[in-house]
């Protein structure tokens, strides 16, 4: 197994750490800030999220740089990114911070297009990310973050800044999925 490929598998070995610094009361303590409690365990979480999302960078650039890409790396990289960011939206419902219909939509999008990937990839085509779903991308980790960090330091002026990110994100969710179902329509009409 090269580099690149053992970053992408310590990615997913991080999501249940990550899962039990969010939600699993630990006996660490909080911090004051302003008016809000942010316990540390939680800051823990919320570094480890950030540190896994960048491992998705880290990972691809070896792999493109040093040509190491392999067909393991192709399947579990997103597969990786995508149980990532859907722990950390469970989490996010469970803590009453993300409503569950705005998680649902994200996750289902994530879904449809590995799916159309999967049919794509049958036929010998690869479906390469768009500009939109790199936007996607970086709006739901800023958002995710911005949640997991209780806002801060946006939460000290009353500026809904994770919100509003989360709004964005939702924005691109859709948008960026309805660009590769029309743009790949043949894909998914075939009768092969």
């Amino acid at each position: 197994m090269n580099l690149p490929n053992k970053i992408t598998v310590g990615r997913i070995f991080l999501i249940p750490v990550f899962m039990v610094f969010m939600l699993v009361p630990l006996p660490f303590g909080a911090v004051e800030i302003g008016e809000i409690t942010f316990p540390i365990a939680h800051m823990i979480g919320a570094f480890i999220f950030v540190f896994a999302s960048l491992t998705d960078w880290v990972d691809g650039y070896l792999a493109r740089k040093h040509n190491l890409v392999t067909n393991f790396g192709k399947f579990m990289d997103p597969l990786a990114d995508k149980l990532l960011v859907s722990a950390a939206l469970l989490i996010l419902i469970e803590m009453g911070d993300v409503p569950a219909w705005i998680a649902i939509v994200i996750i289902s999008r994530e879904f449809a297009v590995t799916g159309l990937r999967l049919i794509a990839a049958a036929d010998g085509t690869v479906l390469a990310a768009s500009q939109l779903a790199k936007f996607k991308t970086w709006t739901q980790m800023i958002a995710i973050v911005a949640f997991l960090l209780y806002n801060l330091p946006f939460a000290l002026f009353n500026f809904p800044f994770a919100t509003i990110a989360l709004w964005v994100c939702l924005f691109f969710t859709v948008i960026s999925g309805w660009d590769y179902f029309v743009k790949n329509k043949e894909v998914v009409l075939s009768s092969k």
